[in-house]
């Protein structure tokens, strides 16, 4: 769930803030999330599935390496999730201005200014096509480097 949110987070920050972040930074904390976390939560259920019990203060000496596992991976989440931090703080400082819509999205809030005004749209939106058609995009804007 948390994973999620941080997707979402990235998706509308530059709506959100009207700044643009590092999509380099942003991919290297990704990377360090998604490999912390793997390494982290598949080190538990490998140890799950050898009989490690929950909830013990201290465990037979087998499941070491399995812990030692899982500790090292909670420490590159811990860096990828201080890093996305980092990149998010130095964006509202010192990114540069969003363009209008950088995904290229097909989604009515980007047709909005960024920061949205109250009641989100100036008139009322027009729908012109499926939200999905990507066939007929123009290449995006793009974010930060």
């Amino acid at each position: 769930t948390f994973i999620g949110f941080l997707a979402g987070l990235h998706y509308w920050w530059p709506k959100m803030t009207g700044k643009l972040f590092s999509e380099k930074w942003a991919k290297v904390a990704f990377w360090l999330v998604f490999l912390g976390f793997n390494l982290t939560f598949l080190s538990m259920f490998t140890l799950g599935l050898e009989g490690m019990p929950r909830r013990y203060y201290d465990y037979l000496p087998r499941y070491h390496g399995g812990h030692l596992w899982a500790t090292i991976g909670s420490w590159v989440l811990a860096l990828g999730l201080l890093i996305a931090g980092i990149v998010f703080l130095h964006s509202l400082f010192k990114g540069k201005k969003a363009p209008k819509n950088p995904w290229g999205a097909l989604g009515l809030e980007w047709t909005t200014p960024s920061p949205p005004p109250e009641h989100n749209f100036l008139e009322k939106p027009t729908v012109e096509d499926w939200p999905y058609s990507y066939d007929k995009v123009p290449e995006p804007a793009g974010v930060g480097a």
